[in-house]
């Protein structure tokens, strides 16, 4: 059980990193072609303006804490720049820590226990972490045609946490959970027009927050204002 954890925890990071890699990677190259042009000058906050609302649910792995559900919705606020689009989005998911993270927390706690017997248990039970992220995002927008869109984004969150399990509720380790974090996401996806205003959307996302690294995989759907572009 614990080495399939290991082994989760891994592969959870490593498709993060992947993720954000990719996004950097793949939205240095567009940038650079407008650095080229001038930068400064392809910039303009005219179409900037609600555009479009998605809403998404999707799977998420975490490095600390077990497979989990997610779900959010994301506002297309126009473009900033040629293929350029901001996003605004809020999301959120609440996972229940594995058992590794589970081991961690007791052998700290065990520390901070002073009893020459050492013959004392300690046993924290269940404990779940809620995560309500707001995020600012730029894509970058690559039309692969007249129905289909692939984009590659990077931006920014805030992460407001709070963790709970009844052996910890009103505790200093309930406290040592709960605050505000900020993070890095890397997302790759693409949308396919199944109307005149309304998409399907696939996209991979990478998060990394202080304290946790995750990366999810939602299916949505997106509709165009009448004013989108």
């Amino acid at each position: 059980m614990r080495g399939s954890t290991e082994a989760a925890k891994r592969v959870s990071g490593w498709a993060a990193s992947l993720i954000l890699r990719g996004a950097i990677l793949g939205a240095a190259l567009p940038l650079s072609r407008l650095a080229a042009q001038g930068v400064l000058a392809q910039f303009s906050y005219d179409s900037l303006r609600p555009s479009g609302l998605q809403a998404d649910l999707g799977a998420l792995g975490a490095s600390r804490l077990r497979g989990t559900i997610v779900g959010g919705v994301r506002l297309d606020y126009g473009y900033v720049a040629p293929h350029v689009r901001v996003l605004l989005g809020l999301s959120y998911f609440k996972g229940a820590f594995d058992q590794q993270a589970i081991d961690q927390l007791t052998r700290k706690l065990r520390s901070l226990v002073t009893d020459p017997d050492n013959n004392f248990t300690i046993a924290v039970g269940r404990i779940t972490w809620s995560d309500l992220t707001g995020d600012l995002d730029l894509q970058y927008v690559l039309p692969q045609g007249r129905p289909v869109t692939a984009y590659l984004g990077l931006g920014v969150g805030l992460h407001l946490r709070n963790g709970s399990g009844k052996a910890i509720n009103g505790t200093f380790v309930e406290d040592a959970l709960d605050g505000v974090s900020a993070g890095l996401n890397g997302t790759i996806g693409a949308d396919y027009a199944v109307g005149p205003r309304w998409r399907l959307t696939l996209e991979g996302r990478g998060v990394v927050a202080t304290d946790l690294t995750t990366v999810s995989l939602r299916a949505g759907v997106m509709y165009r204002f009448r004013a989108g572009r």
